[in-house]
């Protein structure tokens, strides 16, 4: 069998590969990965940006995060019209699969919820029930923030490593440990009272396997406390960051841990530097060192930089990708670079791996890029990475890097023409050289938000997607369906990627429409979806709308701000009140995806 040539690396490999197999989502079907989600009021039945991992020494294992917004107060707590982020509330779910990502479990937690906080139909806000304010009590999202006078702010990215040792060295044998890393911001806007510098920082919660039984059963005191890994200064804001383990044991810095976002100078105000940062530890995540690896140069100069990627090969080589506007030729690009020492040093400059043309056309309302229409959900070709390094033990390690992204440009119902693809590069020399794999979406799909995955012993790649069904939409009239996508593609022993087809592809769609940003004037599906690869399969998931209701005032209220007649202000009286105006179900997206074996084991 193709999948049994890891049998080089003793038992560990095999039985990780039966485990993975083992949980398998049947073909066609998918799951729910927010499970602990209520279907109603809005925004706390909303979630998005889902990041998934896979245990690379017990695969039965998966942890996924999302922004869930379950703990925050509905939008007729107060005023009806106003949909608020509740102060102090964090943000960053967290999931537990024990069967490697077919089901999934969502602990509850204490810290600062607004959940309770639901208010009254036509009520006004002089009655009591409209004025709850947040409090210490159930939440469902990332614990010890409120102790540590922190907020878990989402954007979340997961990996699982080992644990270091009395010796002060990191083995599988001392257990496995789980970064969740995430955007965080100070509790306390007192400046005498706040745990950093700056707007948002960077921050990781650890959980180690020891105390694992207890953070599924809502334990706090189970994860460590989180810790500040960004290098804060007063005017930073940090951005939209991945993580990633040096899971391998073959490799020299393994269990080292790396995180890479992008550091805006000036609260993310347009024209100010804006460089892509990675942090590093080699204590298991006790203490961190930042090194800039792009240029810091104004966004108004060349561009700005933004979705990085981490990723580490056998050999413990760690690449950085990231998406940028090369100051040559003045067009946009995927950049990167390596250090070969830990994170310490970087070899400059930075590789233009290839240009690209961005999806998504310019949108009358917010003026963002958006991928599905007018007052629609915000949209970027962000590349996405993943390396072969044959972990746990990096034994059947290929180390190919395979990397994806949507190249546009986008079709609409004014102006048809071709749909967005995924395209897919490979190298099997450490990003040397760089070789086409292909098209990984067929000519009738619309891909957005792709996410590339490669297994460990390099011989199955997978993307997963979000594919609509209409163009983009000059007004928010029609329908904007979408639905799930898996795909597998053979990767044979040259590192040629075959032909793809489909693994999974979701039974029912959702309407983009239905969706919605806590403002209320454009939808929002997030900024990603994610994929995890092992020997025998993927743990996929996906931003998803199915049991999402549209609404139609709000359709009305949106068409308005694009024509100029309304306004984004909450007294406007175009303005409609979710929990008044709209179907019950409005804005609940969820998060959903799935364990795929491989086709051709």
């Amino acid at each position: 069998m193709k999948k049994l040539l890891a049998l080089a690396a003793a038992g560990l490999v095999a039985v990780a590969v039966a485990v993975g197999v083992a949980g398998a989502t049947a073909t066609g079907d998918d799951t729910l990965v927010t499970s602990g989600s209520p279907p109603t009021p809005f925004s706390q039945n909303k979630q998005n940006e889902p990041a998934v991992a896979v245990n690379p020494i017990d695969p039965s294992i998966a942890a996924a995060g999302s922004n869930d917004e379950i703990d925050l107060e509905a939008c007729n707590n107060r005023t009806d019209k106003t949909c608020p982020f509740t102060g102090g509330v964090g943000v960053s779910g967290i999931y537990f699969s024990d069967n490697g990502g077919s089901l999934w479990n969502q602990p509850t937690y204490s810290g600062w919820t607004a959940r309770d906080c639901v208010g009254a139909v036509g009520t006004q806000p002089a009655n009591p029930v409209d004025n709850c304010d947040p409090h210490t009590g159930p939440i469902g999202t990332l614990p010890r923030y409120l102790e540590s006078g922190l907020v878990a702010d989402g954007d979340p990215a997961l990996g699982f490593g080992p644990q270091r040792g009395a010796n002060g060295k990191f083995d599988w044998a001392n257990g496995w440990r789980l970064y969740y890393a995430n955007l965080s911001s100070n509790f306390s806007a007192e400046r005498s009272e706040q745990s950093f510098k700056g707007f948002e920082a960077i921050a990781v919660s650890r959980l180690d396997s020891q105390d694992y039984a207890q953070a599924k059963a809502g334990n706090n005191a189970a994860w460590k406390a989180p810790v500040i890994v960004s290098k804060q200064n007063a005017a930073l804001f940090a951005d939209h960051e991945m993580v990633a383990v040096d899971d391998a044991t073959s490799s020299p810095f393994f269990g080292n841990v790396y995180v890479c976002d992008a550091a805006f100078r000036s609260q993310e105000i347009g024209g100010f530097p804006e460089p892509i940062v990675v942090n590093s530890s080699s204590d298991g995540g006790d203490s961190w060192r930042s090194r800039q690896v792009s240029p810091s140069v104004d966004n108004n100069t060349i561009g700005g930089r933004q979705d990085c990627a981490v990723n580490t090969d056998s050999k413990g080589t760690l690449y950085v990708f990231w998406d940028g506007v090369d100051s040559k030729t003045k067009t946009d690009a995927i950049f990167m670079i390596r250090s070969f020492d830990g994170g310490k040093t970087f070899a400059r400059p930075a590789q233009v791996v290839t240009h690209i043309t961005t999806t998504g056309l310019r949108d009358p309302e917010s003026g963002d890029l958006t991928f599905d229409g007018a007052a629609g959900a915000r949209d970027g070709s962000f590349p996405t990475v993943d390396i072969a390094n044959g972990a746990p033990s990096g034994a059947s390690a290929t180390n190919e890097i395979v990397l994806a992204w949507s190249n546009g440009p986008t079709p609409s119902d004014t102006s048809p023409g071709p749909n967005e693809q995924v395209r897919v590069l490979w190298s099997l020399n450490g990003g040397g050289t760089w070789t086409s794999g292909g098209i990984a979406s067929p000519p009738a799909d619309r891909p957005d938000f792709p996410a590339i995955a490669i297994s460990p012993n390099g011989q199955d790649a997978y993307v997963t997607y979000m594919n609509f069904l209409q163009p983009w939409q000059s007004t928010t009239a029609a329908p904007r369906s979408f639905e799930g996508v898996v795909r597998h593609a053979d990767v044979s022993a040259t590192g040629a990627i075959g032909a793809w087809s489909d693994l999974h592809r979701a039974a029912e769609t959702g309407d983009a429409r239905a969706s919605s940003a806590n403002a209320l004037t454009d939808e929002f599906l997030g900024d990603y979806d994610y994929a995890f690869a092992t020997n025998g399969g993927v743990v996929a998931v996906w931003n998803d709308a199915r049991d999402a209701a549209d609404c139609p005032a709000i359709d009305a209220y949106r068409q308005m701000l694009v024509e100029g007649t309304a306004t984004s202000d909450s007294a406007d009286p175009n303005r409609p009140a979710p929990g008044n105006d709209c179907p019950a179900t409005f804005g609940n997206t969820d998060i959903r995806g799935g364990s795929y074996a491989d086709p051709t084991p």
